[in-house]
């Protein structure tokens, strides 16, 4: 396949938020670069939906084809890889609705919110739930969560686990608040 450049790699053609999976998050030669990220058709060679889209529209992201929702799009994918498939159509109803540059400023506040967690209160072991809550949870509660952070976590003389603890918690309570479960379908 030859390389598919895209503008914005973090939001992908199919619906993914490629700058909150575990996957884009890692270092190392496993690092995807996201859709349409520099060499993404060397880690995914075969992308059935790069394909589909240069058959069609040649679109940015789906949402955008005059054949969406084709067949793939009809319902929720009722499972999940390195990353939850479960937004996907409402990631697109919200960039349709409200523009893509709009999605793309919540989405890099994720990314930032998710780049911090993983910096600060990661014990090696955080990383794939916190790609999975920041995904999966709105923008609202995750910004709750920060500041809950700021004002109950960080001013404590805590280590790292007992942090993690915490926060762990909150993100349990926003996810039974917004009936999320953070956890990935297989």
């Amino acid at each position: 396949m030859k390389e598919d450049k895209r503008k914005y790699h973090l939001f992908s053609l199919c619906g993914l938020n490629c700058g909150l999976c575990p996957r884009y998050q890692t270092e190392g030669s496993s690092k995807c670069p996201g859709c349409g990220g520099s060499d993404f058709h060397l880690k995914h060679p075969a992308c059935v939906v790069i394909t589909c889209t240069r058959k069609h529209d040649n679109v940015e992201y789906c949402f955008e084809c005059s054949l969406y929702p084709c067949k793939k799009y009809s319902e929720a994918s009722k499972t999940d890889s390195f990353i939850s498939y479960r937004n996907v159509l409402s990631d697109f109803n919200k960039a349709k609705t409200f523009g893509i540059e709009n999605y793309q400023k919540e989405l890099d506040d994720k990314v930032m919110i998710l780049e911090n967690l993983i910096e600060n209160y990661n014990d090696g072991r955080k990383k794939a739930f916190y790609c999975l809550a920041i995904n999966l949870l709105s923008l609202s509660a995750i910004k709750s969560i920060m500041e809950q952070i700021s004002k109950e976590v960080d001013c404590k003389d805590l280590d790292v686990k007992d942090k993690i603890k915490i926060i762990d918690e909150m993100f349990e309570a926003a996810a039974e608040k917004e009936k999320v479960e953070l956890k990935l379908r297989k």
